[in-house]
């Protein structure tokens, strides 16, 4: 999700042309050789509140991390409800939008078609489902969940196939419901109504003029906030896999110097892209990541028991697709009510287990949608809503499930087999759990370096990525697929690569919980804006659909006796379905 950002319009791509069949005669972003200019609010607001938590993360780091713990514990005893509500709504609203008459929509004017094939589409959103994440997690989670389940006992047979699907239920549909949501809000009010690509924009079927104020303002600053702080969570996850990599590779010591080293290295690395404008060479190697993490997947899928991760697979996505309804909505209520502990783990409560697992992971991808839905909506302008939704609900998950089955089985599996202390490690440091379990393959040394290396190059164009897009919203672009000054994506590099720093200090040991608790806190005020953007999207719908049918009775009125009057009824539906004052009512 990191790379596509830099992806560019094909050649006849015009997304500032004024759209023919839009609905609103708002005004197109700009011409495409206008300069960008920063929105000096957004940028200042954002600002303040990031570099604010980050200065006294490092100054009073246990302050900081007892603080962070109290917000969240309240959070999750207030909001843990919302989350869990929010989800499942976007899940059900995604659908339904792609099998109703909107879903033949287009994100664009009626008459646009996309830029890009359908293979190198297809490409783009495959390498939009993977991250440095990913890989922490395909051997963290599945080992943590069948050692130590929320309910039931650890260790069973029946563990062993919950804890994958564990784990293709936090990253799988309903995460990436809320991609395809934003992604569509962003692409049906940029290229089809002419507004601006930022959030603020969707919720003018809400606000109408007032997004271009200081509601639009609080707004970015919400969204910007969020995504920082979800884009430093996962360097900080990279950053702790990583230096476990480089460690292992190269023997130098684990550490917080080895830390500094990596982060430096992608601020030195983002600034660079910025200034020198490398985004191919950073598209280039991203593709390269996609070729070595599933060279890798296969080496994983050849070289063990493959009869049996064939039918683990087949059975994992049985249970999820069966249990996606019942897992949205459970929220233990009763075993948190009670303060169940986890089995084997008396010191960790189910809520405790609920902050660190499913109440992140929602608050993770709440944080991310901005960012990925951003990417997605420019590289699919002309495709319909249908296509739309079903390309980025359906191909990054297989690519989750291939990777998460696979690597997430193997590892139980050698633990089920008699090693222990794999799982053992795993669950008390999940940063070397994955290289415990690349290293007892044939070749691990190699294994390791092409980890890492993948991991590296995901973890340094997530970091040029994130500055790009909070760049961009905290700018105002004079078109779609304009990016924001080079100065100002410095700036955002900086600042995530300090933020990240930041909270890892405050961590500490627990650098984990840390990274959960503060993602769970900073996303909650951007979860309310992405339930106005369902609805404004809705609405906005709605009356294109109302427009859709009185411009079809007034060409037929003009058919008919009396053309005089129907030519005149035509032009009096066109200019109501051009004025945004009419379209937005309703």
């Amino acid at each position: 999700m990191d790379k596509s950002i830099h992806q560019q319009p094909a050649a006849d791509a015009r997304p500032d042309r004024p759209d023919p069949g839009s609905t609103s005669s708002t005004p197109s972003a700009g011409p495409r050789d206008a300069k960008p200019r920063t929105n000096l609010v957004v940028l200042f607001g954002s600002a303040a509140t990031v570099l604010g938590i980050a200065i006294v993360s490092l100054v009073a780091p246990e302050w900081a991390s007892t603080v962070t713990s109290t917000v969240v514990a309240w959070v999750s005893d207030a909001f843990g409800w919302w989350y869990f509500a929010l989800i499942a709504a976007m899940l059900v609203v995604v659908i339904v939008i792609c099998f109703s008459r909107y879903g033949n929509y287009r994100l664009g004017p009626d008459d646009s078609r996309p830029d890009y094939n359908l293979f190198t589409w297809t490409a783009m959103l495959f390498a939009a489902g993977i991250g440095t994440d990913v890989i922490f997690y395909s051997v963290a989670e599945p080992v943590a969940q069948y050692l130590h389940p929320p309910a039931g006992e650890g260790g069973t047979p029946e563990a062993a196939r919950e804890a994958v699907t564990w784990m293709l239920f936090h990253y799988g549909l309903s995460g990436w419901a809320l991609y395809a949501l934003i992604g569509m809000a962003l692409g049906f009010f940029a290229f089809r109504r002419g507004l601006p690509l930022a959030i603020r924009s969707a919720l003018y079927p809400i606000f109408g003029k007032r997004i271009q104020g200081r509601t639009g303002d609080t707004v970015d600053i919400a969204t910007v906030v969020g995504t920082i702080f979800g884009v430093a969570t996962s360097l900080g996850i990279g950053i702790a896999l990583l230096s476990v990599g480089f460690s292992r590779w190269l023997g130098v010591s684990t550490g917080t110097s080895l830390q500094i080293a990596l982060i430096v290295a992608s601020v030195v690395l983002a600034t660079t892209s910025a200034v020198s404008g490398v985004d191919k060479g950073i598209r280039r190697l991203s593709e390269l990541n996609v070729l070595l993490s599933v060279s890798l997947l296969g080496y994983i899928l050849i070289s063990g028991d493959s009869a049996f991760l064939f039918n683990a697979l087949v059975m994992n996505l049985g249970d999820y697709l069966s249990q996606l309804p019942g897992m949205s909505f459970d929220t233990l209520a009763y075993r948190q009510a009670e303060g169940a502990t986890l089995a084997g783990d008396p010191d960790t409560t189910v809520t405790a287990w609920m902050n660190l697992w499913t109440l992140f992971f929602w608050a993770w991808w709440i944080a991310w949608a901005p960012f990925v839905g951003m990417f997605l909506a420019r590289i699919s302008r002309g495709r319909t809503i249908r296509q739309f939704i079903l390309g980025v609900m359906s191909i990054p998950f297989v690519y989750i499930l291939l990777w998460g089955s696979v690597i997430g089985n193997s590892a139980i599996r050698t633990v089920r087999n008699g090693d222990e202390t794999l799982g053992e490690n795993t669950y008390a440091d999940p940063a070397s759990g994955f290289y415990d379990f690349i290293e007892q393959y044939a070749g691990a040394g190699i294994l390791i370096a092409l980890v890492t290396i993948t991991g590296f190059l995901f973890y340094v164009t997530s970091a040029d990525s994130g500055a790009l897009v909070t760049g961009n919203l905290t700018s105002k672009l004079p078109h779609p697929m304009a990016d924001c000054a080079v100065p100002v994506r410095i700036f955002w590099s900086v600042t995530i690569g300090l933020l990240t720093f930041a909270m890892l200090t405050v961590g500490g040991e627990n650098w984990l919980v840390q990274l959960t608790n503060i993602t769970v806190i900073m996303s909650l005020p951007f979860s309310f804006v992405l339930a106005l953007i369902a609805v404004g999207l809705i609405k906005a719908f709605r009356q294109e659909a109302r427009d859709r049918e009185a411009k079809r009775a007034a060409q037929e009125l003009a058919r008919g006796p009396g053309s005089g009057d129907g030519a005149a009824a035509v032009n009096s539906g066109e200019a109501s379905a051009a004025d945004p004052a009419v379209s937005q009512e309703g």
